[in-house]
């Protein structure tokens, strides 16, 4: 039995991969707002290092160091909520890269030696010539990429960071292997309370309805869990820096040639 933090864990599909972790046997350290074991803000800097200290000390130690097994970054907030464009890059992004990178040295002492990180398969679905808000947030600059979104539509924000978190991934898998695993989920359209405020959106909402989806349906969060599930587990052993798409085949028949 080993324990995985989870942040995000108090939402929609945070709660179904909590469900998913715990009934593999494991135990999960939530990391939430509100309604986990840890609550945190992680649109500052301050809040996500708060985070990271509580996730530390609460962990169990080998020789003096905190051991963490696995960890999935499912914290995120949709550009529709009416929520600050900025805000939503600063959770998205650098509170995704923040906790990855704080956590590190814990799951390197780990059994599961895995994370999962949710992006999303809008990613897929934005022109990448046009990636400024993308290159700030890889070059670290979290008060140029805020300042940036605020200027920006609050879907294209969060379209743009999750393709700049999904680069960043698989930047990480290659500098973490071989001794950690990290790869990214890229779930499609899935009834959640976030995915419900984007439906009522004057904009969005017909937007997301109108969504190519070959498979003729919208996901369900316990789909999405069992992919992280997969991910975490030894079946997956040999994969690291992978994209999986559970989306429907959206990204498939919007992007047939990308590979």
């Amino acid at each position: 039995m080993g324990l995985v933090a989870v942040t995000g864990s108090a939402g929609g599909i945070g709660t179904a991969i909590r469900d998913q972790i715990e009934q593999a046997g494991h135990r999960v350290l939530g990391i939430d707002v509100g309604n986990a074991e840890i609550t945190a803000d992680l649109a500052s800097s301050e809040g996500r290092t708060a985070a990271v200290a509580e996730v530390l000390a609460a962990l169990p130690k080998q020789a003096g160091l905190p051991v963490l097994d696995g960890l999935v970054v499912a914290a995120g907030i949709g550009g529709s909520t009416g929520v600050a464009p900025a805000r939503v890059a600063r959770i998205n992004y650098f509170g995704a890269v923040d906790l990855l990178t704080g956590l590190k040295p814990a799951l390197d002492l780990g059994s599961l030696r895995a994370a999962v990180v949710i992006g999303s398969n809008s990613a897929a679905a934005v022109p990448a010539t046009d990636f400024q808000l993308g290159e700030l947030c890889l070059a670290g600059d979290e008060i140029g990429a805020a300042a940036l979104a605020d200027t920006m539509d609050g879907e294209l924000v969060y379209a743009y960071t999750k393709l700049a978190l999904i680069r960043k991934t698989r930047r990480l898998a290659v500098e973490w292997a071989p001794n950690l695993r990290i790869n990214v989920v890229a779930p499609g359209p899935v009834l959640t309370p976030l995915t419900q405020q984007a439906l009522n959106h004057p904009t969005t909402g017909d937007a997301i309805r109108a969504f190519p989806i070959p498979l003729g349906r919208w996901g369900e969060k316990a789909e999405i869990a069992a992919a992280v599930g997969f991910l975490l587990s030894e079946q997956s052993a040999w994969t690291t820096g992978s994209v999986l798409f559970v989306d429907g085949g959206t990204d498939a028949l919007l992007n047939p040639d990308r590979l």
